[in-house]
């Protein structure tokens, strides 16, 4: 899959990478902050805990910020409505640099070395933040769908913003020790 970064950075052409084992392994790798960005409803107190304690061991690593936004926002009763405010509260917080990750259910289906990969590729690319959307019930809007800048699926199934939340943060620390070349992942 290519994916064609916009003019906001310099254009490149991006294809997810494909193989088993990461390119970065043990070589320095520009490490961007993440920002971490899901649409839902209040996180349970146990999926709140495990999500913290992955985000203190990726600080090892690098910055790392939890957004959390509250699902339909303006309580609109059509659900297009609903994924269009959410849509406008995500796009409120990413800038223009941003190089921005869409975790969707139609996304490319990628392995770990391979998010490992994607991790390392965005150091890359000129952008000074690495964000991560998880959308909400009905799934991403138009506009981040749009922006977006790779989109990626963490498993074949669907699942819900508390679940996705803790695979994703498990993968980016996994991530990192691949980068790192350090046991966790083996």
């Amino acid at each position: 899959m290519v994916v064609m970064l916009s003019a906001r950075l310099p254009t490149i052409n991006y294809a997810l990478p494909s193989g088993r084992d990461c390119k970065y392994t043990g070589q320095a790798v520009r490490a961007l902050p993440i920002r971490i960005i899901s649409v839902g409803k209040k996180r349970s107190q146990g999926v709140q805990l495990v999500v913290d304690e992955y985000i203190e061991k990726l600080k090892l690593y690098c910055s790392v910020e939890d957004a959390h936004i509250r699902n339909n926002p303006k309580h609109a009763r059509d659900w297009r409505a609903q994924v269009d405010h959410e849509d406008s509260a995500v796009m409120d917080l990413i800038r223009s640099d941003d190089w921005v990750v869409l975790l969707d259910e139609r996304g490319k289906d990628i392995g770990s070395e391979q998010m490992a990969e994607l991790v390392g590729d965005a150091g890359n690319t000129g952008a000074s933040r690495l964000s991560f959307c998880i959308g909400g019930p009905h799934g991403h809007g138009k506009r981040l769908r749009e922006r977006a800048d790779v989109s990626v699926k963490l498993s074949s199934m669907v699942l819900n913003h508390q679940i996705a939340i803790v695979v994703l943060v498990e993968q980016l620390y996994r991530s990192w020790t691949i980068l790192k070349g350090q046991n966790y992942h083996r």
